[in-house]
């Protein structure tokens, strides 16, 4: 009873990480090729790539195998660091700016000391 209630867990699990890796891939589908290159990012067709295989992979195996662990980890960092910085070059996300120079920090101006 223990074990098929542990099943049923992992399930759920494998579920949401397929669904986290498929949002992931078509997050990379909608942004532009030319943002990769400005944020300093790998190719478009190199996170299409990656991030389809890891929802492949996912679905096929599940939660209890190796590759999709490593599935989840190149989902994560497309999520956590690819993602953010398309999003600041794209011009959408990131910290807003109202009128402010390049040299304020999050309190004010800063003025080099003077």
């Amino acid at each position: 009873m223990l074990v098929e209630g542990f099943g049923h867990v992992l399930s759920w699990i494998s579920v949401g990480l397929l669904v986290f890796a498929a949002v992931a891939f078509l997050d990379a589908a909608v942004r532009r090729e030319d943002a990769y290159r400005a944020a300093d990012k790998q190719s478009k067709g190199f996170w299409l790539i990656i991030l389809g295989l890891a929802a492949v992979v996912n679905l096929l195996f599940g939660i209890l195998a190796f590759l999709p662990v490593l599935g989840l980890i190149a989902t994560i960092v497309y999520m956590v660091d690819v993602r953010p910085a398309l999003r600041h070059v794209s011009g959408r996300g990131g910290p807003r700016r109202r009128g402010g120079s390049s040299s304020d920090g999050p309190y004010g101006p800063y003025n080099g000391g003077r």
